[in-house]
């Protein structure tokens, strides 16, 4: 586990016109992060303020997005130091994890891509292109 260190209040990118609500965008956006590396058990999670103010968004928001983590086991509070990235222990899979993360993404493109009526392997040549960083 790495040292303890206070998270910014800005780890968290709203899409304001995205139909996903600004609370879901924010669990999955720190799952996201705790599986990619980014953030590490026992950093310091922003305040419920601090996020409002600099997304300007309702502190209910924060609140519910940090309510649901917490809930999930990826969040804990403790006493005087405020809310907490969790240690995972045990049977959690982070690769699992992490392609479960990344599934509705891809259920969004496999129906635009239905809607579109695109060959499977056209959209597999695309979304490999893109993977490898090619233009």
């Amino acid at each position: 586990m790495s040292s303890k260190r206070d998270l910014p209040p800005d780890i968290f990118h709203i899409a304001t016109g995205s139909s996903e609500p600004i609370y879901r965008q924010m669990v999955e956006q720190l799952r996201r992060q705790i599986l990619g590396g980014q953030i590490h058990a026992g950093d310091g999670m922003p305040s419920v303020r601090d996020v409002a103010t600099t997304l300007g968004i309702n502190p209910m928001t924060v609140s519910k997005a940090y309510s649901l983590l917490e809930a999930d086991g990826w969040l804990e509070r403790r006493r005087g130091m405020g809310m907490t990235i969790a240690q995972r222990e045990g049977s959690f899979d982070q690769a699992k994890s992490r392609l479960e993360l990344l599934r509705p993404s891809l259920e969004r493109v496999a129906v635009e891509s239905q809607q579109l009526k695109l060959p499977p392997k056209d959209v597999l040549n695309l979304f490999s292109k893109i993977l490898k960083g090619d233009p």
